[in-house]
């Protein structure tokens, strides 16, 4: 991902990734690290300005391209792995849960579903990914806190895999992943991937506009828009 400053993911960058692993998909990719240009930062999460007093057909859009994207990851045939060299919050956060294996730089940043701090909340997918790698206990304690973890914490509670010393590091053991995955039977290896995450992809599926109606409602809320609009003198003031 190279959007900078912090590859907000607004509704450009999704149509880019989903259209990237579309892509992919069709040249039957052998395998696939997802990382970020940035020095510091994997994904800030969804770009504020894409709720921040929306228009409803581009929201709309947005959020339906946001769902596409999840999807594509987390459904890939083909192996992947995030390379998280930077702060990865929120939907930062999902993208990284979207792929198998997870190797995150380590000391200083910090990854997790914070939304909750936000005045927001993480909607029923990106909450399935988090209870799918943590647990049923420890997601209820993440997310009802918002909490961002630290690389350690991470690795301890299973949200990474492993720890690296720099992106480079990251790479390597990422493409290390990779060459395991590569001498297995690629048709067994990604039905037995489908499989597990069957579940949590129906669960999308069958009530897509569901969550889309729900996302819209929630941005509509006038209490909403002001949690967003104090985030956002947060950050001009940092």
């Amino acid at each position: 991902m190279q959007k900078p400053p912090v590859n907000s993911l607004n509704l450009d960058l999704l149509v880019a990734l989903r259209d990237t692993l579309v892509k992919l998909e069709k040249e039957k990719c052998k395998g696939m690290i997802l990382t970020s240009e940035s020095p510091s930062v994997f994904s800030a999460g969804l770009d504020i300005m894409e709720m921040y007093r929306p228009d409803h057909n581009r929201a709309r859009k947005f959020w339906t391209t946001l769902q596409d994207t999840w999807i594509k990851l987390y459904s890939s045939p083909y192996p992947t792995v995030a390379a998280i060299n930077g702060h990865s919050p929120a939907g930062g956060c999902l993208l990284a849960l979207s792929c198998e294996y997870r190797v995150m730089v380590g000391p200083k940043f910090t990854i997790g579903l914070n939304e909750t701090q936000l005045g927001i909340v993480a909607p029923f997918w990106f909450q399935d990914c988090m209870r799918n790698a943590i647990g049923e206990r420890q997601a209820e304690l993440a997310l009802t806190l918002g909490k961002m973890f630290s690389v350690d914490e991470a690795l301890k509670v299973g949200l990474i895999d492993e720890i690296a010393k720099d992106k480079a590091d990251a790479i390597s053991k990422a493409e290390d992943f990779l060459d395991e995955q590569s001498g297995l039977p690629a048709l067994a290896r990604s039905t037995v991937k489908v499989a597990f995450r069957e579940a949590t992809l129906n669960r999308l599926l069958k009530n897509r506009e569901a969550d889309t109606k729900m996302f819209l409602d929630f941005i509509s809320m006038p209490k909403v828009q002001q949690a967003l609009e104090m985030y956002m003198q947060t950050l001009k003031k940092k």
